[in-house]
This record gives C-alpha cells, structure tokens and sequence, in this order.
C-alpha cells in the first residue's frame, strides 16, 4: 500500500451493490409519451410487453447482439468489485441505502487499526455519533520514522440525511437525528520506527466501576518486534481540556523481542477468561508466543513457542468461550487449534481448509462452535468445530467441509468479522475494494430462485456490498449496532439500513 494521491482521493467513494456507475454514456431519447390511441382498446386486448413496449424476448435479442448484455450475461446489472469501471466513470453512493456514511484520512495510510471500547453506553442509536479507535501507519519506506502509532476520535458523524430533509422546517434544528455538521477527526500521534501490521486494544477492568479501565494497545511490527503501549493519558486528552501528554507516556510500557521475523498474528485474550491480560503473537517462520501481563503492571514472554505450521501464521485469535483454547491461520492452507496448557507446544486439531494461504480467521462470539476464515483466492468459508477431531501431531491435517463457503470475491480476503450480536450476519473486506455484509441465515425458495437466476455468481446470501479502495481490515462497532469502520486508503466509517 502506497501513500494515496489526490487522484485516488477523489473516487474513493462508497456504493451500494447493485448501483450503476456515474459518467456513463447513455442515450436518453424519451420525451414526452402521448396516446394517440388513447381509449381505442378494451381491457381484453392490453398486449403484454417488456418495459419498452416490446416483448421481452424481442428486446432481449436485440440486447444481445449490441452487446448490451453485461456480467454474467445479465443485462444492465453493475456488480462491484466484479464488473469494470470505463474510463471516465465513478463509483458514487447510494445515500439511501446508509443510515450514516463518512469518509475520513489519516496523514498516512493504516494497514490495522481496532475500535476502543468507550464509556459513552451500549446500544446507542442517536446522532451524531461519537467513536474512539488505535491505528498504525504504514508511511513510504524511504520515511519509517514518520510512521506513528495514531489514537484517534471520530465525532460529529452525523446521520445521513433522507429524501425531503431540505425542506424540513427550523423546529428541527435541535434534533441529534437531523445533525448534519462535518466529521470531526481528533488524533494523537506516539513516534514509531516502522510499519504497524496488526494493531489489537486490550482494556484492564477496573475495580472502580467509576473509573475508566486501563487502556493497551499492542503493536506487531515490520521490524519484528511487538510493542505495548498505555493509551490511557492519550483518550483522556481528548476530553479534557488542558491535559499534556508527556513524551515518556508516549513510550511502549513493554518490547517484545521474541520473534525472529515480522508476523501479522495477534490477539489479547478475553478479559472475562484472562482480567490482567494475556496476549498472542505469531511471526512468518510459524512461531506463536504468549506474554502475560503480571498483576504488578510488568509482561513476561513464555519462552517456549507453539510451532506446528509450515509457513507463516496469518492470524490468531482465542476462543471466546475456552480460556485456555485459541485458532490460528496459516498460509500453509490450514487452520489449526491449541491448547495452551499443552507441554508439547503442539496443535490438537489441525485442518486444511485451504490449497492457498488462509489470511484471516473470525471466531463467532454468539455461537462459539462456528469459525469463519477466508483465504488468498478469494473464498471464505464457515466451519463448524464440532464436526473436527482430535488428530495426533505426527499426522497430515485432516480435511473437513464447511457448513457454508462463497467464492463471490475474486481477490484475497483481507478481514473478516462476526457481527457481535447476531451469529448470521458477517462483514468481509477483499482485495476487489469492497466490504461485503452477509445473512447466512438467508435461504431461497422456489420464487425467490426464479427472480434471482439471471445475476450468476451473486449468492442470495449477499446482503450489502461497499466500496472501499485499498481496504485492509473492517470491524463492528460493539456499542453502535450495525455501525462499521474500516481502513484503507482512508477510514470509512458507515451502517447501513439493512443490518
């Protein structure tokens, strides 16, 4: 990912699957329709015709032959992430098809970042909403001292206005719900040396249910090395006037220098299973470290790896129902399950899900039997853990179908997250810049299957697509349901009105 330029800043836009380009050259040559034979036939001779006066058959043939017929074969259907832009055509947004949709840059562009549990309640609905989020900055590699570990505000994001809000009257001035200030983007910057690959929070309850809990975020790096930081002073900054940062608050609290190699894998633990913290970490030669946060403040790195793949480790995430259990990706095509209690640092379960690398995994919080990965060629998939057995360490990784997989993407998967609440719903980000929410609990009748035949490829399943360039991650705002970040070329920031 490169530095975006301000050509590239102005397509990055959002749209809704199904929406046509802008720009596009298109004859329109209807004018005024008058009836010269109005009233000349009786009901029982109305002749049914397509949407041009003329049988469908007949106009579907003349499509034909013009070339009119697009993806798929299905005519006039735009696909993102699937059909090519002409030149001189833009993507735009359908602002109906939002409930809220803002579009923020940070000075350089963030391969990782994660959303920052705040004190402002759970389950909020109104407007203008406030977030609160750690990111890590990928700068050219002729400028990695400018890189920086970014702790960021969004406020003012403000609903999108619906059809006929211009006219509304002034009584609505005080309404949140009719907020339509711009996007307020706060930033607080701590000096890092190179590029952040993977950036996960950790909050440390607190035993004062009047304070706010500690604040960690840790860091996996192009340099190898792992960094935790205390971003508590850096949040409180934001909401209290006068408050200095000091340059020694700015600093890691603790360097992991465990891993040889840089990695992407990282993951805290749950706070329920682990209150004072306990954090994964893997490389690209395959290792995995676990490092525990002692109850006086300090970390200490088991020494002993967990080693069992092929290649490097992609992702890692712990169970959300096992404290002792977590799953790991791998581009070797498997995902493998451990036991941390386990003396031999070996897998317990090892599968192979795919013939190419598996770059991310999600473990569903609401039914912790189901896992969901997705992989280089642009599939992903659902399995369910019950249906995997125990396999010895000494044998090849077992083969297990999924209970739901979808090739819709063409390129890598580069994020995929379980909707906090809902076990169907799940968001998937891919390298054809696109976002794409999913209903697995969707299933087609006979009607429906009839309707939806002339879009091929287009699972039914497929609830939402956003465009997003250069998109890397995506999560779910647990406190904002059916809000959505994600990163890229820039942030986005958005909920839609069907989740």
């Amino acid at each position: 990912m490169s530095k975006r330029t301000a050509d590239e800043e102005e397509t990055n836009q959002a749209l809704k699957g199904g929406d046509r380009p802008m720009e596009m050259d298109v004859d329109n040559e209807m004018g005024e329709f008058e009836d010269e034979f109005e009233d000349e036939f009786s009901d029982d001779e109305i002749i049914e015709a397509g949407v041009d006066g003329r049988p469908d058959a007949e106009r579907e043939a003349e499509e034909k032959a013009s070339g009119a017929m697009d993806v798929d074969n299905t005519p006039g259907t735009f696909i993102v992430g699937r059909t090519k832009l002409e030149p001189g055509q833009v993507l735009a947004p359908d602002p109906s098809a939002y409930d809220m949709l803002h579009s923020l840059s940070t000075p350089w562009p963030c391969l990782s970042f994660d959303i920052v549990r705040d004190q402002l309640g759970d389950a909020r609905k109104t407007y203008p909403a406030t977030m609160y989020a750690v990111a890590g900055t990928q700068a050219q590699s002729s400028k990695a001292s400018d890189n920086s570990l970014l702790v960021l505000k969004f406020s003012s994001l403000g609903k999108m206005p619906k059809a006929g809000d211009e006219s509304d009257s002034d009584d609505d001035e005080g309404d949140d719900d009719a907020e339509d200030s711009d996007p307020i983007l706060e930033s607080k910057s701590l000096p890092m040396t190179s590029t952040t690959n993977r950036i996960r929070s950790y909050q440390v309850p607190s035993a004062d249910p009047t304070r706010a809990p500690t604040t960690l975020t840790a860091s996996m790096t192009e340099s190898s090395n792992v960094f935790i930081h205390d971003i508590m002073p850096h949040l409180a900054s934001f909401d209290t006037p006068g408050t200095v940062v000091s340059a020694q608050q700015s600093k890691p609290v603790c360097t992991i220098r465990a891993h040889k190699s840089e990695g992407y894998a990282l993951d805290w633990a749950s706070p329920v299973h682990h209150p004072a913290g306990k954090l994964l970490t893997g490389d690209n030669d395959g290792v995995m470290y676990v490092t525990t946060r002692t109850d006086g403040g300090g970390f200490v790195t088991d020494t002993r790896p967990f080693v069992g793949h092929t290649s490097s480790v992609e992702d890692i995430q712990w169970s959300p129902s096992e404290a002792s259990v977590f799953a790991s990706a791998s581009s070797d095509g498997t995902v493998r399950v451990w036991d941390v209690r386990s003396k031999s640092r070996r897998p317990a379960i090892s599968v192979q899900v795919s013939s190419t690398d598996v770059n991310v995994l999600s473990w569903s919080r609401q039914t912790t039997h189901l896992l969901a990965a997705g992989a280089d060629d642009g599939a992903w998939g659902v399995w369910d853990l019950r249906q995997w057995k125990p396999s010895a360490a000494s044998t090849e990784p077992q083969k297990s179908s999924p209970i739901a997989s979808f090739n819709y993407h063409k390129e890598q998967i580069t994020s995929i997250e379980w909707h906090p609440t809902d076990d169907s719903i799940v968001a998937v980000a891919a390298g054809d810049n696109t976002v794409t929410l999913w209903d697995l609990a969707v299933e087609l009748d006979d009607e429906e299957s009839r309707d939806t035949a002339g879009v091929q490829d287009v699972p039914p399943q497929l609830l939402f697509v956003h465009y997003h360039s250069n998109v890397k991650e995506v999560h779910w705002h647990s406190q904002i349901p059916g809000a959505l970040v994600a990163t890229g070329d820039e942030f986005s920031i958005f909920k839609t009105i069907s989740v």
